[in-house]
């Protein structure tokens, strides 16, 4: 009861300069974190708030020692990343320059991805797969890949089976990257992708199947890759890579992980057992065998 008095008092107290403050600091706090998201450092940052927590923790216990190491490591890791995440630092401040406060006010959140887009996908890849044309595509799902865009070229299209096929097509300028898929849209085209230090990978994998391991071991996203040499169609989530999918298996696995992805169900777990590609053998016949 004493609490809830002391609280009602604070709020009784509370003018309108004191609101007006909240909302600022609020507004400024809530960007911050917009922005942050928006760059590869997200993991970084929440491994900081994690040790902050913990320097709260051994002062509240009285671990001297331990106190002062979390002290020292935060007092140099503040001027360390500074000077690590000095290009991300710098596209914020010129982000925030150039932005309008109309786009600063509206929060602009993700596109949930529809069926059509996966069944232009699924043809797409089949139609590559039977003319062993090489792909690599990425979707773009909670982690931000905004850094990864900057290295290809904005596209901005409708995901069409031809428009795919066109960007993939030897020919092209952009055939040799990746494409990077975000709200139900080709965002970009023609991306350079971080190569999986993996080395249990098989050797028989080329730069696309590295590549998309790569990607779904750093953020997480899904990789789609259309092997050039055999045609055969593969997917990386999580680090993991599952090859020779039929369009069937490709169809059932982009619905799992995407559709119920957007509509915050939980997604099937492919780390637990029975796994989801196991869940899979049984509703589709020859699913996870390597094709002769």
């Amino acid at each position: 009861m004493n609490y809830m008095q002391v609280i009602l008092q604070n709020l009784m107290s509370l003018t309108f300069s004191d609101v007006i403050d909240i909302a600022v600091v609020s507004f400024l706090i809530y960007q911050i974190v917009k922005l942050v998201r928006e760059t590869s450092s997200t993991r970084i940052i929440r491994g900081v708030i994690i040790l902050i927590a913990a320097m709260w923790l051994s002062s509240i216990l009285q671990l001297t020692m331990v106190n002062y190491l979390f002290k020292a490591v935060l007092t140099w890791g503040i001027v360390v990343m500074a000077i690590v995440f000095q290009p991300e630092l710098r596209r914020i401040l010129e982000r925030v320059g150039k932005s309008k406060l109309s786009t600063l006010m509206i929060r602009n959140d993700a596109i949930p991805m529809e069926e059509s887009v996966i069944r232009e996908m699924v043809h797409a890849c089949s139609e590559m797969s039977w003319s062993r044309t090489g792909a690599l595509i990425v979707f773009e799902r909670k982690e931000n890949l905004s850094d990864i865009i900057r290295t290809g070229t904005v596209v901005n299209a409708d995901v069409k089976d031809e428009l795919i096929r066109n960007i993939f097509y030897e020919g092209a300028p952009l055939h040799d990257g990746a494409m990077i898929i975000r709200d139900g849209r080709i965002h970009a085209a023609g991306c350079v992708l971080p190569l999986s230090p993996n080395m249990n990978l098989s050797k028989e994998l080329g730069t696309r199947h590295r590549a998309a391991v790569g990607m779904s071991e750093k953020f997480d996203s899904l990789s789609l890759v259309v092997s050039e040499e055999t045609g055969s169609i593969s997917i990386a989530i999580d680090g993991k890579l599952q090859r020779h999918l039929v369009p069937e298996q490709l169809e059932e696995i982009l619905r799992a992980e995407l559709l119920v992805h957007d509509l915050d169900e939980e997604r099937p777990d492919m780390d637990s057992s029975p796994s989801f590609f196991e869940n899979l053998q049984d509703k589709l016949p020859g699913f996870g065998r390597k094709k002769k």
